[in-house]
């Protein structure tokens, strides 16, 4: 029996290499027998002599291109080319040689490490494959190396794990390094075949460096015009790291000018910018001197120990002069002024001064688009403002006017402040009724009944309110047929004085009533209350007026129906009405 042939691969001789022989037991040697070889490769890889049963190679094999071939021997009769047993199968398999060197997964490999690791931290992995086989001798076992790399990294000869030889290794000395691993086959003894992969390694940042002022002193100018909100300094710190870990914070920790200014972070390019919170001023202060502050805004507590995390500078502010426009001792002004005063009277004063070295006179004027009815004046030199024209303060109690102030040495320079002017009031109007008032009284009246109230209203305004009398007019108080009785309450009533009226004796009466004020000078005038005799029911309400209140609605004048009610001699078919007939309450 026969089941397995071997075969050494990649046979250099230049006769056919021998594989084996097939023999029968039915072989008598007097060739009668034939033998007969099927199957992978046969007659073209593998030959057989059909007398002898030997078998050969005919081509050099590869292993690791097939290991192994299945083939199927018989012995059959030369004559009748039967079969003298069953068919056989064996394999003829491949003895592997070193022929393959090991080869990487990858090349190159690119991987990073944080730098200042520990000593021993692992970096990565490579891996290295070899088509030989590893059941068979040492021909696959490989073993890594390092051939460029060291002091810096190691390699474990069985895993290939790439680990840190030297510890606290830094980004800002080196960062990148090249390492060539070399993985050899049979153990890595002599002989052996290998193969080699280059590993670019580069030492990720981490924060273990604090930020540092370039110069210890920096000096920057800013003109005293400067806005508040502006920039008027500008320093940047430098940080060995990058990324995040470069990212700085800065702040004021000390200034002679307190609350003045204001530092912030710009993000883009981490520069301290310094601003102004109040604005500046050469006459009063040329310079400011800051302590500022720089740190980590991520520091890393790691490195906490190892040095200074802060760093600080001195920053000089000068500051430039600026030819600045005169500036008024207040933000406003407020005067005052009665309305009956004389025109030339001053009404106040504003004052401006140049806040410059140089104290350039000032010169005042009056913005005429705030006073286009040319109301008021200033004097050009002391700034007194007086009157150009009377007030009414009833027709307007406010005027609010601009001065403006220029520097006399630089027109251009000019300053303007609101003058808010008030007109006090002066008793000079007379207080008059509230509304028109007309009333009635009925014929069948009662002496001292009320028939009408009264108020009033005054255009002045007096400091403690308004107070106003009432009284029937002197000249008709002897003979009057109603009389005036003051409330005390700035108003009054209108009371009869007789037991009946009588329409057709008299159907209206004119009541003069005077109202006067408390101020000084006392002021009043007189009124005209006008009352109309009406028929009226037991209750007092009103039935039947004169014809005069009839026919007021159709349009009439007053005058031509006084006199179609008064004058009766007159024919009641006319064109034309002239009557001029008053009556008075007599």
């Amino acid at each position: 029996m026969w089941n397995q042939f071997f075969l050494l691969e990649e046979y250099t001789g230049l006769d056919n290499q021998y594989v084996g022989k097939l023999h029968s037991d039915g072989d008598r040697g007097d060739g009668s027998i034939r033998y007969v070889l099927t199957g992978d490769g046969a007659g073209t890889l593998f030959i057989i002599d059909e007398n002898s049963g030997d078998i050969h190679a005919t081509k050099r094999l590869d292993r690791e291109e097939k290991a192994y071939y299945t083939l199927r021997a018989k012995a059959v009769n030369r004559i009748t080319n039967t079969s003298l047993e069953g068919e056989s199968e064996f394999i003829i398999k491949i003895h592997d040689i070193n022929d393959n060197e090991p080869k990487f997964t990858k090349d190159p490999y690119f991987t990073h490490v944080p730098e200042m690791s520990p000593l021993g931290t692992v970096v990565m992995q490579v891996t290295a494959t070899d088509a030989d086989d590893a059941t068979y001798g040492n021909s696959a076992r490989v073993v890594y190396s390092i051939l460029q790399g060291q002091p810096y990294f190691s390699v474990d000869p069985n895993t290939g794990v790439i680990k840190t030889a030297l510890p606290n290794m830094d980004r800002e000395t080196k960062e990148n390094y090249v390492v060539v691993i070399q993985a050899k086959d049979m153990a890595g003894q002599m002989g052996g075949l290998s193969g080699t992969t280059t590993v670019s390694i580069t030492l990720s940042d981490v924060n273990d460096n604090p930020p540092r002022f370039p110069k210890s002193l920096y000096e920057f100018k800013a003109p005293e015009s400067s806005e508040p909100g502006s920039t008027v300094a500008v320093l940047r710190a430098t940080d060995a790291d990058i990324g995040r870990n470069a990212e700085m914070n800065y702040r004021i920790t000390s200034s002679d000018g307190p609350a003045m200014f204001d530092i912030s972070t710009n993000r883009s390019t981490q520069e301290g910018v310094i601003t102004l919170r109040k604005p500046l001023d050469f006459e009063r202060k040329r310079s400011y001197t800051l302590r500022i502050q720089v740190e980590n805004s991520n520091p890393d507590p790691r490195f906490l120990r190892y040095a200074a995390t802060t760093d600080e500078a001195t920053v000089k502010l000068i500051v430039e002069d600026v030819d600045e426009p005169p500036v008024f001792d207040r933000v406003s002004y407020v005067m005052e002024v009665k309305e009956d005063s004389a025109v030339g009277t001053i009404v106040g004063s504003v004052s401006a001064t140049d806040p410059d070295s140089s104290r350039s006179p000032v010169r005042y004027s009056i913005d005429r688009r705030t006073d286009m009815d040319r109301v008021f004046n200033v004097h050009p030199g002391n700034g007194s403002v007086f009157m150009l024209r009377t007030l009414d303060r009833e027709e307007n109690p406010w005027h609010n006017i601009s001065v403006i102030a220029t520097e006399f040495n630089n027109p251009r320079l000019i300053s303007r402040i609101p003058v808010d002017i008030r007109v006090l009031d002066v008793n000079d109007n007379a207080p008059t009724f509230a509304a028109y008032y007309e009333t009635f009284v009925c014929e069948n009246t009662k002496a001292n009944q009320r028939i009408q109230t009264v108020s009033a209203k005054d255009a002045d305004e007096p400091i403690g309110g308004h107070r106003f009398f009432f009284s029937l007019a002197h000249e008709v108080s002897g003979k009057a047929n109603f009389t005036v009785r003051d409330n005390k309450d700035n108003t009054a009533g209108i009371l009869t004085r007789r037991n009946s009226y009588s329409r057709l004796q008299r159907s209206t009466y004119l009541v003069p009533v005077v109202i006067s004020d408390g101020d000084f000078p006392m002021q009043s005038s007189t009124n005209t209350l006008t009352v109309r005799v009406c028929t009226c029911d037991r209750e007092g309400n009103m039935q039947l007026c004169n014809q005069e209140a009839l026919v007021l609605t159709a349009g009439l004048s007053t005058g031509a129906l006084m006199a179609i009610i008064i004058c009766p001699n007159l024919s009641l078919l006319f064109t034309y009405l002239h009557c001029n007939c008053r009556e008075l309450d007599m």
